[in-house]
C-alpha cells in the first residue's frame, strides 16, 4: 500500500503496518499501559483528560513502561504540538478533533514529519483529504466530541460510517477511466491516489474502527466490513476485568471470520459500565 513515489510516505507505511489486525486501546497511565500491552493491544493512545497536547513527562513514564507503540494526541493545525511529540519519541500522532481544533482552516502537513500521523473521517472525502496530507492511520469514527465506548448507540454511526467509506471505494474499483478523472477532479484530490485506490480496492493506508466498540462481537463486525483493526477508548478500565475484555476483543480481531472463537472469547464478560443511567449494564453470554 503506497501512495506515489514519495519515499518518506513509503517509510511511514512500513512504520504502520504492525498494527494491521491488532487492537489499539486508549489509556490514562502507565498501569493501564502495562495491562493493555499484556493483553494483546498492539499499539496505546496516551489520553490524559485535558484538551491539549498530553505532557511529555506522561508520555516518558507510559513509554518507559511498555514495549508496544504509544500514540498521543495533538490538537488538529497544531503542528508544534506534533513537533513536540516527535521529538521525545512518541511512534504515532494522532492529529484528533477529541483535543479540540488549534487552526480552523489548516490540518498539518504530515509529509513535513517522519512520525506517522493518525486522522480521523467520516466519509470518503474526508479520508482523501488527510490521505493527502500524509496520513497513513485513518479512524473511521463516530462522534467527534468523544469516542465512547460506553454510550450503547454509538457504534451505529461507527458502522455507518465504515459501511459508507467501503462502498465508495467498490464504487470506485468499478469505475472506467473517464469517471476517475471525474471523482478526482470532484473529491479535489490528487488523480494518482484516486487511481492506485481503484487499482488495488482500498485505501492506501491503514483503516481503524473507532467509536462504540466494546465486545468481541462487535470489534469482529468491523473487522468482516473490512477494517484492517479496532480502537478501543478508555472506558475499557472501568469494567470489573479489564485485562480479560481486552484479551477477548484482540481474540475477536484475529479470529473475525471464527464464530467458534467469537463465542469463547464473549463467555463470561460482564459489568460494562453505562453513562445513560450512570450504572452498568451486565455483557453474559
Amino acid at each position: 500500500m503506497v501512495y506515489g513515489n514519495n519515499n518518506q510516505f513509503t517509510i511511514r507505511m512500513e512504520l504502520v503496518q504492525k498494527l494491521q489486525g491488532g487492537v489499539i486501546i486508549e489509556v490514562s497511565d502507565a498501569e493501564e499501559a502495562k495491562i493493555a500491552e499484556e493483553a494483546g493491544a498492539c499499539s496505546i493512545v496516551v489520553h490524559h483528560g485535558t484538551p491539549r497536547m498530553p505532557t511529555p513527562d506522561l508520555i516518558k513514564e507510559i513509554k518507559q513502561s511498555v514495549s508496544i507503540p504509544v500514540m498521543a494526541r495533538v490538537r488538529v493545525g497544531h503542528f508544534v504540538e506534533a513537533q513536540i511529540l516527535e521529538a521525545i519519541g512518541v511512534d504515532y500522532v494522532d492529529e484528533s478533533e477529541l483535543l479540540g481544533i488549534a487552526d480552523n482552516d489548516n490540518y498539518i502537513n504530515k509529509r513535513n514529519f517522519c512520525v506517522p500521523f493518525a486522522c480521523g473521517c467520516k466519509h470518503l472525502e474526508e479520508a482523501f483529504m488527510r490521505v493527502t496530507e500524509g496520513a497513513t492511520i485513518i479512524w473511521m469514527q463516530g462522534s467527534r466530541s468523544r469516542w465512547s465506548s460506553s454510550r450503547p448507540d454509538s457504534i451505529v454511526e461507527t458502522v455507518q460510517i465504515v459501511r459508507s467509506v467501503m462502498m465508495e471505494v467498490r464504487n470506485l474499483t468499478n469505475a472506467d477511466e473517464d469517471e476517475v478523472f471525474t471523482f478526482a477532479k470532484k473529491m479535489a484530490v490528487p488523480y494518482d491516489l484516486v487511481a492506485q485506490i481503484r487499482q488495488i480496492g482500498r485505501l492506501p493506508v491503514l483503516l481503524f474502527a473507532a467509536g462504540g466498540i466494546w465486545t468481541p462481537a462487535d470489534a469482529a463486525l468491523m473487522m468482516q466490513l473490512g477494517c484492517d483493526g479496532v480502537y478501543i477508548g478508555s472506558e475499557i478500565f472501568s469494567c470489573v476485568d479489564p485485562y480479560k475484555q481486552v484479551q477477548a476483543i484482540v481474540q475477536a480481531v484475529k479470529h473475525y471470520n471464527d464464530p467458534h472463537v467469537l463465542a469463547e472469547s464473549s463467555s463470561g464478560l460482564e459489568d460494562t459500565e453505562s453513562e445513560d443511567d450512570g450504572g452498568f449494564i451486565a455483557y453474559l453470554v
